[in-house]
């Protein structure tokens, strides 16, 4: 299959810490390492590691950083045919702080991705493709945003699914503000503090009882160990997560998880079969330090599954 696919791709700059320092405080990391990441690189190098034909549309800086940042994506075999380089801004950034129980803090810099310049958008791009994939950060604002909602025109005029990840940073920027956006997608995909911030509501129940009320047609909720939540008008069902060993960095597994829900969902299985093999690669992807690191096969997934 091939699909498109509008997001960021940045270097990720990890450390795994004992703690988050408090302000004015400096600390040593367990471990810290520079990783090629972003929504957007990631989601394309699953898929195209999957087999599929991947376009992906970015903006990287002129600097030695693009590079390293589209790494894995050249290693993968994505077409860089829409992705740009930005004279003027530098290749986007992010400073990852993790502890050994799972909190972050982080620093992000989207720099050279929110310049995505839409004129350069090619429609026939977007009408032969079988599926548009879009990280919400490209949603934000700016011309990265027109260059996205450009891409969801040609799609939904093509009958092209649209599916849309909204990302803990992009609900923190625009909040209910990304509302409008999103409901032209026909998958939804966001984990529970997205889901409640996006609706302004306090419950799970209440959050997909306000985008039904919008028009939301498949609405899938990634809720952490509890696995994942798939919902449409006529039914919702909770998928439980598939436990691994040896979890070692969550960087990048919910991109993982919206690239092989794709990827299954698109090859025809069920809502919940889909989001049963995503909840399987978002773990696997935590196995190794880096969001590009662990390679998610079909042999992984079928092997995790019969577990």
């Amino acid at each position: 299959m091939k699909f498109f696919v509008i997001g960021d791709v940045t270097v990720d700059h990890l450390y795994h810490l004992e703690r988050i320092p408090a302000p004015g405080e400096e600390v040593s990391p367990l471990r810290a390492s520079m990783q090629p990441g972003g929504a957007g690189g990631t989601i394309s190098v699953t898929l195209a590691r999957l087999g599929h034909s991947v376009t992906l549309g970015a903006r990287v800086g002129d600097d030695p950083f693009a590079a390293y940042a589209l790494r894995l994506v050249r290693e993968s075999g994505v077409s860089e045919s829409a992705v740009q380089t930005d004279p003027d801004h530098l290749t986007s950034t992010i400073t990852v702080m993790q502890t050994l129980d799972g909190r972050r803090a982080m620093i992000s810099s989207g720099a050279a991705n929110r310049q995505l310049d839409a004129a350069r958008l090619k429609k026939k791009d977007i009408e032969s493709c079988d599926a548009l994939i879009i990280s919400a950060y490209s949603l934000i604002g700016g011309p990265q945003r027109e260059y996205a909602v450009k891409a969801m025109g040609y799609a939904q005029k093509a009958q092209v699914p649209v599916l849309i990840d909204l990302g803990t940073g992009a609900v923190n920027a625009a909040g209910q503000r990304l509302m409008d956006s999103v409901m032209g997608a026909d998958y939804i995909l966001l984990n529970q503090h997205e889901l409640l911030s996006l609706t302004g509501t306090q419950s799970i129940s209440a959050a997909l009882a306000t985008l039904a009320q919008r028009g939301a047609g498949k609405v899938i909720v990634k809720v952490g160990a509890m696995g994942s939540i798939v919902w449409t008008p006529e039914e919702t069902e909770l998928v439980e997560s598939i436990p691994v060993e040896d979890v070692v960095d969550t960087t990048g597994a919910g991109d993982t998880f919206v690239a092989v829900f794709a990827h299954a969902v698109l090859s025809g299985k069920s809502l919940a079969e889909a989001a049963r093999s995503a909840n399987a690669a978002g773990a696997l992807a935590a196995t190794k330090v880096g969001a590009q690191s662990r390679s998610i096969t079909e042999a992984d997934l079928s092997t995790v599954l019969a577990k």
